[in-house]
């Protein structure tokens, strides 16, 4: 691992693309003049003009670098609530965003396209990061889809504190015994909280989960069709922090956090370590004002080993009634909007000396969806105009290399995170909670509706 960021890192494109609204629409079609149609979706929605404008000049500008593709970029996005709907009556459009919890569902069900061939031609296969890539592959390696970005979980803490308790903050713990050492030590010598959970609006539960993993457990199997939390390491995962909070007296007194408010605290000195992804950094330092040079970030700790971290992000799908002309088209369109500063050096300026200029936050580590050489050459582009402490994701960039990724649970995650936040409220105001019984109790009513 050098110096310089390998992990992903997004600069913040002006006009960035975000969800829109799902809606149904016309399938494409390869036209008699020659030219291979594709209809996209993802188009921001006319209540957002810049983000609208923006996507609208890049579908302008992959026309003209590719005068035999048309492209008709509608609304529609995905929403979980509509997906089977659109995906029955035939009406996806040739290129949709899903989650990365989705792929697996998806493949199985026949429902994205095999594009393993296609980015073989386009010379894209091989500039993925292969562990990503895996989320959206199936047994046999095939891939049903394209990352384009992602995140995995981290030990977010707070730099000054952790001086101030005597402890490095360019070496962060990296168990969850350490985490414990550290947070008395931060309660002990600066009278914050050492270490905070999210409980509340299903935050709770992704946490949760994300700790299951580090201990070595899942959640549910892997077709999404078994609760498997009932066990050791998430009892193990609570057990830590009842402990923390009745014996050591190293969580706050506020048990019903939300993210807002838990960053709030954190930008205000009142916690010293929680889990976040590196995105954290958006809304600590850039929105609340916590000093950049405040921030760290390392792995998410584990407990017994390598065991996994919590990953999550979006992925390209193409529709899989898709021609091999519209594959190959779809994917020259993602390769175009989502990975292009990856592989075009005057691209990647170009965007980071915008968001730079605008003020936003420029190169900001996370995980990487292209390969390393492709990483490690984008970030020399833009070493010019990075505005985030780099050396204080070090540790988090280290920590990826080592720990593996693991998918948020396939069916019906957020409802599961909702069932499970009730767990983790209860463990944190009740020191004589059974954490058997709770977990016990929470299997039952997920299993229920994994099943239903």
């Amino acid at each position: 691992m050098t110096g310089r960021i390998r992990a992903a890192a997004a600069v913040l494109v002006i006009g960035g693309i975000a969800v829109a609204a799902a809606g149904c629409s016309p399938q494409s079609s390869e036209t008699a003049d020659g030219k291979t149609t594709i209809e996209v979706g993802d188009r921001p929605s006319a209540d957002r003009p810049e983000d609208r404008k923006y996507f609208d000049e890049r579908v302008s500008a992959f026309e003209e670098a590719n005068p035999d593709i048309d492209v008709k970029a509608v609304e529609t996005a995905y929403d979980p609530t509509t997906f089977q709907a659109l995906a029955a009556g035939g009406s996806l459009p040739d290129v949709l965003s899903v989650p990365l919890t989705e792929p697996q569902g998806l493949i199985k069900r026949g429902q994205a396209a095999d594009l393993t061939d296609t980015l073989k031609s386009e010379g894209l296969l091989d500039s993925l990061n292969p562990a990503i890539l895996k989320l959206a592959s199936d047994a046999d390696g095939k891939a049903y889809g394209v990352p384009t970005n992602a995140y995995s979980f981290g030990l977010v803490y707070n730099r000054a504190l952790f001086t101030a308790a005597g402890l490095d903050p360019d070496a962060p713990p990296t168990t969850w015994d350490e985490v414990r050492t550290a947070a008395q030590q931060i309660t002990a010598k600066t009278g914050a909280a050492g270490f905070s959970v999210l409980t509340t609006a299903n935050t709770g539960g992704w946490q949760f989960t994300g700790m299951t993993y580090s201990f070595g457990g899942t959640v549910e199997n892997a077709d999404g069709t078994k609760a498997t939390f009932d066990d050791t390491p998430s009892a193990d995962a609570l057990a830590l922090l009842q402990t923390m909070q009745f014996e050591d007296g190293t969580l706050p007194a506020n048990t019903l956090y939300d993210a807002d408010s838990q960053g709030q605290d954190f930008a205000a000195g009142k916690i010293g370590m929680m889990i976040g992804a590196s995105d954290r950094y958006y809304g600590v330092v850039q929105n609340l004002k916590l000093p950049a040079e405040d921030f760290g970030i390392g792995g998410m700790p584990q407990d017994g080993g390598s065991n996994g971290t919590l990953s999550g992000g979006s992925v390209q799908i193409v529709n899989p009634n898709a021609t091999d002309a519209e594959r190959t088209a779809a994917v020259k369109w993602i390769s175009f909007l989502y990975l292009q500063r990856y592989f075009d050096q005057d691209t990647a300026v170009a965007d980071a000396k915008a968001s730079n200029e605008a003020g936003s936050v420029t190169g900001l580590p996370g995980l990487a969806v292209v390969n390393e050489d492709a990483y490690d050459t984008y970030f020399d582009w833009i070493a010019d105009y990075i505005n985030v402490p780099s050396a204080n994701f070090t540790p988090y960039l280290d920590a990826s290399a080592e720990i593996p990724v693991v998918a948020e649970p396939v069916n019906n995650a957020q409802e599961v995170y909702g069932a499970l936040d009730t767990v983790i409220q209860t463990v944190l105001t009740d020191r004589n909670a059974d954490i058997d019984s709770l977990l016990s109790q929470a299997s039952t009513d997920v299993q229920g509706r994994l099943t239903r």
